[in-house]
């Protein structure tokens, strides 16, 4: 009979909440300090290690934008994109959306078409050598202001081909999702598809925003969506997904322990969740060890592992029937393992 462990390991699965720069290893961010001579206050990977004992959302901020500051040529974001495929590629995710922060680059002085080509040519070859499916998703800073968003936008419209969607990221308390109405408006009819981040530590209202204002497709976390009854009949009524990232959630102190987490409140109310990892090279793990985390925490069945790898898939953004096609992977992985 086939452990949970093992069970988690070999099932087919998506992921669709990754920060590229959240993936940078410490031992790839010195290498790529190394390479570019550039200085940064942490000169081992053991001191890097020591400093991801985050507070809070804002405290790993600090460290996460720090270490995207060693991103300068078009060879390091190939260097960190690449990285990453190969060890999600290692845990069997067929499918990967993945998120970029062109502003944390661009208010560097990189430009913005360094940033892309080099995160593009590394999902092309992922393609063509490692045989993933991958979707770009390109997010705004929320702490920014509204008029880089545009900017940002601006400069993403000549790349729809490469770019799927659009999103909303970074510090969540003190910027509701409608500080970016008019952005995600132009977005939408410049026909880029709509995610973004809302309900981990901001409240229910901010998913509201999210649906209401910003049109989005998912909501990314959604954990307080469960503060507010109407809200999750709405979202499991019209089947939004939850894109929800375990161990993020209890480095960043969303939650003080993983028995804690709504996840399996998510399933039982019909909620459209999945596990994802955000930012694993800061959170202590890729998709599996947040399967493995939350199963052990919650003791997930293999139902329900299953349940959420079909999950994965259903909230990407897959035509439907290479969606159908995946899922039923998953079914028979399931009917021959369970």
């Amino acid at each position: 009979m086939t452990t949970v462990e093992d069970f988690i390991t070999g099932i087919p699965k998506a992921e669709l909440h990754l920060h590229i720069e959240g993936s940078l290893e410490p031992e790839l961010m010195l290498e790529i300090a190394k390479r570019n001579k550039k200085e940064i206050k942490y000169k081992s990977v053991g001191e890097l290690k020591k400093a991801y004992d985050f507070g809070n959302l804002q405290d790993f901020l600090d460290i996460y934008y720090e270490g995207a500051g060693v991103l300068i040529e078009e060879q390091d974001f190939y260097d960190m994109t690449w990285a990453c495929l190969e060890r999600v590629y290692a845990q069997n995710v067929l499918h990967l959306e993945i998120f970029f922060d062109p502003q944390t680059h661009t208010d560097r002085g990189i430009e913005f078409q360094t940033v892309l080509k080099g995160i593009n040519r590394a999902l092309e070859d992922g393609k063509n050598k490692l045989g993933m499916t991958t979707k770009l998703i390109m997010c705004f800073l929320r702490h920014l202001d509204e008029d880089s968003a545009m900017k940002t936008l601006e400069e993403a419209i000549n790349h729809k081909k490469i770019i799927a969607a659009v999103g909303l990221d970074s510090s969540e308390l003190g910027h509701p999702p409608s500080k970016f109405q008019r952005v995600f408006d132009q977005a939408r009819q410049e026909g880029f598809l709509t995610v973004a981040h809302a309900g981990e530590e901001g409240p229910a209202e901010y998913i509201w925003e999210a649906l209401n204002l910003l049109k989005v497709s998912r909501v990314d976390h959604g954990n307080h969506s469960l503060d507010d009854e109407e809200l999750v009949q709405i979202l499991a009524d019209r089947k939004i997904p939850l894109t929800v990232c375990p161990l993020s959630n209890l480095k960043l102190k969303v939650i003080n322990d993983l028995k804690d987490h709504p996840l399996r409140k998510m399933l039982e109310k019909g909620l459209l969740a999945s596990i994802n990892s955000d930012d694993p090279a800061y959170f202590g793990g890729y998709v599996n060890e947040n399967y493995l985390a939350i199963s052990k925490a919650l003791d997930l069945s293999k139902e329900e592992i299953t349940q959420l790898a079909k999950n994965s898939f259903v909230s990407s953004f897959l035509e439907e029937e290479a969606k159908q096609k995946m899922i039923n992977k998953v079914e028979k992985y399931y009917q021959e393992n369970r």
